[in-house]
């Protein structure tokens, strides 16, 4: 039995979803972050030394992050769906969204959300708050946005015209790149004026695996703006 480790409001929705539209059997171990400091429990270390989510135990396998789930899932359990046929354009597209959703996509949203929070920070004395603050906003306006704003015009313009990010068929590349573009579209800045990434994150939305995904993984707060 594929056992997910999943962390509430993390990467590890993806790995439902994906257990979803291959219809596999699955059981779901709950942990829930840290209140005041959003990070995973100490628990998740007893399944793999950085206490990360996702991990999934497969029988006597673990494995770990999103993308190396993903391609372990599909090797051994996919029977050759979700993915184009090897040596297709597509397949190559395929590879590369797979790459792009955390080498690229994922660091500058991340920024943003450690700046975020420096800005915000309480528990630093109160005659450092402002200077932190002043710097926090100066990365976010000089380098953080700017970028974020780079690679949702690219994003924008890439995805024109497909359906679907390799094209006419949905791929597991689509579940790959929703967690960058959900975390976007909750903070960073995705929003009408990108009405192709808007329309394929309700493509997304309204698959009824999504859906099921949803209802194992519970509350989604990257779903609130």
């Amino acid at each position: 039995m594929i056992r997910v480790h999943h962390l509430n409001n993390s990467r590890s929705q993806r790995v439902l979803w994906l257990l979803e539209e291959l219809a596999l059997p699955y059981e779901v171990v709950r942990y829930q972050r840290d209140a005041r400091t959003m990070l995973a429990p100490p628990e998740l270390r007893a399944i793999h030394p950085l206490g990360k989510s996702p991990v999934i135990t497969d029988g006597d396998i673990t494995v770990a992050e999103s993308g190396a789930i993903i391609e372990y899932l599909l090797e051994r359990h996919g029977g050759g769906r979700l993915q184009p046929p090897a040596g297709s354009p597509e397949r190559l597209r395929y590879t590369y969204w797979m790459h792009y959703a955390e080498g690229s996509a994922m660091p500058p949203l991340l920024l943003k959300l450690v700046f975020g929070q420096l800005a915000r920070a309480s528990a630093m004395p109160a005659l450092i708050r402002p200077i932190a603050r002043r710097i926090a906003d100066g990365v976010q306006k000089s380098y953080i946005s700017p970028q974020i704003r780079l690679h949702l015009d690219f994003l924008e313009a890439e995805l024109s015209g497909r359906r679907w990010c390799t094209g006419d068929e949905f791929t597991a590349a689509d579940i790959q790149l929703s967690f960058p573009l959900e975390a976007a579209s909750a903070r960073g800045g995705l929003d009408q004026r990108y009405p192709v990434l808007s329309a394929l994150l309700q493509r997304w939305h309204d698959r009824p695996a999504y859906q099921r995904a949803l209802v194992q993984g519970g509350p989604y707060e990257l779903l609130r703006s």
